[in-house]
C-alpha cells in the first residue's frame, strides 16, 4: 500500500477550517486537519508543496515521513509548517487504525480512564452575568469552567476603534491597570457565590508584561484556580521564572508552542504545571506523544488547545490522545457551527462533562467533500491590538 493521493479541502461551514484527505492506492484514506486561524492558506500551500515528496510512499512509516516533512525545508519549524505537518500525520494515524480495525486509541496502548474530562468557556460582561454563565454549564455536567468578563483582555480593553475599510479587522485598545484589578475581584465573587469547590480557570491570553503577570497570579491564589492560562508571550520563555516564584497558582502555557524544544525549558524547570498545545499544532499526533511523555517526569499534566479556532478532526485527535496518556489534566471544549459537524461528520461528543470517542475504526471523523465545497474559503484575519499609546500589542 502507498500515499496515492493527497487532497487539500479549505472550507468555511461557519469559519475557516483546512483538511487533508490521504488517500492510498488500495482505496484506503485517512483524514487530517491543519486549521490555523488566519493563516489557512499559507497552511494549505505548506501542505501542497509538501505532499510531492510523499506520493508513493508507505503511509505506514509515520514516523520516517514525519521525519521527512519536518526536515525537507531547511527552513524548519513555525506555525505554518507544524500545522501542515500535523494535517498529514494525524491522517496517516486515521489509516493504520482502519488498517487495524480499530479505534485511534487502541494504537496508544488503550483506555486509561473512562472519559476526557473538559472545560468550557463561561463569560459576561460583569461578575453577577459570569456567575450566571458558570452555574449554566455546571448544570450541563462540566466540572471546569473558564471564567472571562468580557473578551481577552476583560475590562483593560478600554476602547475599539472601527476598521479603516471593508473586509479587515477593527483595533482595540488595551490598559492593563483595569483588567489587573477588576480579575481577583471577579474570581472573589464567584467564589463567594459558588465555593471553594468549583474548578475555575482565567485566561490572561498573553496581554500582560511579567512583572504584571506575576502580580496577579499572586493576587489570584486565595481563590485557587485550576489554572491561570497563558499569563506570558510564548517568546518569555525564562520570564515563567518570575511568575512561578510569586506564587503557588497552577499556571499552564503552550498554546502557541509548535515543537517539543518550545516545552522543554518550562518541563525541566517546572515553570508550569499544564501544558496547553494543540496535537495538530505541534505536528501532529507524533510529536505529541513526545511532547507528553517529556512532561509526564515533570509532573506536567496536558490541558490541550481546543476552542473554536479548530475542527472536529483536530478535536478528536486529543480526545483519542488523552484517553491514553497517565499525565492527562483536562482539555479545552467547544461545540461547532452546525455546518462544520455535517462537512466533518463523526465528531467526538461530550456528555456530563466527559468526552468520548466514537469506537469505529480509525479516528472516527470523516470529511464530506462535495459539501465542503458549498462553503468557500473566506478571508479572515486575526484581532489588532494596541496599547493605549497607540503602539502594537497582542491579542
Amino acid at each position: 500500500m502507498v500515499i496515492q493521493e493527497i487532497r487539500t479541502i479549505v472550507t468555511c461551514p461557519g469559519r475557516n477550517y483546512v483538511l487533508v484527505k490521504v488517500v492510498t492506492d488500495e482505496g484506503l484514506y485517512g483524514v487530517g486537519e491543519g486549521t490555523l486561524n488566519g493563516s489557512e492558506l499559507a497552511v494549505a500551500a505548506a501542505i501542497e508543496q509538501a505532499s510531492g515528496l510523499l506520493i508513493g510512499r508507505d503511509p505506514a512509516q509515520i514516523e520516517d515521513i514525519w521525519q521527512l516533512m519536518y526536515h525537507w525545508t531547511y527552513w524548519r519549524g513555525g506555525p505554518v509548517f507544524a500545522a501542515a505537518i500535523g494535517a498529514i500525520d494525524i491522517a496517516l494515524w486515521d489509516i493504520k487504525a482502519k488498517q487495524a480495525g480499530m479505534p485511534l486509541y487502541q494504537l496508544f496502548g488503550g483506555k486509561v480512564r473512562g472519559g476526557v474530562l473538559c472545560y468550557e468557556h463561561a463569560d459576561g460582561g460583569d461578575p453577577v452575568e459570569v456567575e450566571d454563565s458558570v452555574r449554566s454549564y455546571l448544570e450541563k455536567g462540566f466540572k471546569v469552567v473558564r471564567a472571562q468578563m468580557g473578551p481577552y483582555g476583560g475590562p483593560g480593553m478600554v476602547r475599539h476603534e472601527p476598521p479603516m475599510r471593508e473586509g479587515i479587522p477593527g483595533t482595540s485598545f488595551f490598559d492593563p491597570a483595569p483588567y489587573l484589578t477588576s480579575t481577583p475581584k471577579l474570581f472573589g465573587h464567584l467564589r463567594s457565590k459558588l465555593g471553594d469547590l468549583v474548578e475555575l480557570c482565567h485566561d490572561v491570553h498573553e496581554q500582560l508584561t511579567p512583572t504584571e503577570a506575576a502580580w496577579l497570579a499572586k493576587a489570584l491564589e486565595p481563590f485557587r484556580l485550576f489554572f491561570l492560562e497563558d499569563p506570558l508571550r510564548p517568546e518569555y520563555k525564562e520570564s515563567f521564572r518570575r511568575v512561578r516564584e510569586a506564587s503557588t497558582t497552577k499556571l499552564a502555557m503552550g498554546e502557541l508552542f509548535t515543537s517539543r524544544w518550545d516545552c522543554l525549558p518550562l518541563f525541566q524547570n517546572q515553570w508550569i504545571d499544564y501544558i496547553r498545545f494543540a496535537p495538530m499544532h505541534v505536528g501532529g499526533i507524533t510529536e505529541a506523544r513526545k511532547i507528553c511523555a517529556m512532561a509526564e517526569p515533570f509532573e506536567v499534566k496536558t490541558a490541550h488547545h481546543g476552542a473554536g479556532d479548530l475542527g472536529p478532526i483536530a478535536q478528536a485527535a486529543s480526545v483519542h490522545l488523552d484517553m491514553t496518556i497517565p499525565n492527562f489534566g483536562v482539555l479545552e471544549w467547544v461545540d461547532f457551527p452546525s455546518a462544520a459537524y455535517e462537512v466533518m461528520p463523526g465528531a467526538c461528543v461530550c456528555r456530563d462533562g466527559y468526552a468520548h470517542p466514537h469506537e469505529r475504526p480509525g479516528i472516527g471523523v470523516d470529511i464530506d467533500e462535495a459539501l465542503a465545497k458549498k462553503f468557500p474559503y473566506q478571508r479572515a484575519f486575526m484581532p489588532i491590538v494596541r496599547k493605549t499609546d497607540g503602539s502594537m500589542h497582542v491579542y
